[in-house]
């Protein structure tokens, strides 16, 4: 009897601690499901978006409006977490990459004028070293540009003596000759570029002129 009773207690005892273990881990798998619900809840949104000229609302984004401006909001918090631009079309992306591409060599240039700026301030000891600098880029300019007028002068007198057979060969009632004509096209062609190439160091002299004011300003600003 005393070992029937020993074993019942021992049984009421078993059984005491299988189900407080099992109120335990209940107690925990719910405290952990409602932890759960209470994080998806938090990291739930709501996007809105314009549609048809009306906005519209909603948890889920649909496909025709995922491209679509929108605004995104928790529903934990009811604050705005983001906003998002509508997606740009292809000739948007163009426009905005050439935009880029612009920006950066924007960026370059200045980034090679500061260069050039710090190599001014570094390589002259004094304005006179600068402006001596200058002058000698002037004086060959002035030489480059003699020399183009004295070549432009000699296609001139030799056009004109093509030009002089050529009609004098009319006069005389015969046909130019294929040869003359060309060389007549030929050298005009060449007196056309010549003019070209004339105008241009031309303009790059005076740019130089122009250059050095402007180079000197800062390198005194350069020099302190």
């Amino acid at each position: 009897m005393n070992t029937i009773r020993c074993l019942s207690r021992s049984g009421s005892a078993l059984s005491a601690v299988a189900v407080g273990a099992l109120l335990l881990a209940a107690v925990s798998a719910a405290d952990a499901q409602s932890k759960g619900k209470g994080a998806a809840s938090g990291s739930k949104k709501l996007y809105c978006w314009q549609e048809n000229g009306r906005k519209v609302c909603g948890d889920a984004l649909p496909a025709s409006a995922v491209d679509s401006a929108r605004t995104e909001i928790s529903v934990n918090s009811g604050m705005t977490t983001a906003t998002v631009g509508r997606a740009l079309t292809a000739e948007e992306r163009v426009a905005a990459a050439e935009q880029e591409r612009a920006r950066q060599l924007e960026e370059a240039r200045k980034a090679a004028l500061a260069r050039r700026e710090k190599a001014m301030a570094e390589s002259y000891a004094t304005e006179d070293d600068l402006r001596r600098a200058y002058q000698n880029r002037i004086v060959l300019l002035d030489e480059t540009v003699k020399a183009s007028e004295l070549g432009i002068q000699g296609l001139r007198q030799s056009l004109v003596t093509l030009l002089r057979r050529a009609s004098e060969t009319e006069l005389a009632g015969k046909p130019v000759g294929t040869a003359l004509a060309g060389n007549i096209q030929g050298q005009h062609q060449e007196l056309l570029r010549q003019q070209d190439m004339l105008s241009q160091q031309r303009q790059e002299r005076a740019d130089v002129e122009g250059e050095f004011e402007s180079a000197l300003t800062r390198y005194r600003e350069l020099k302190g």
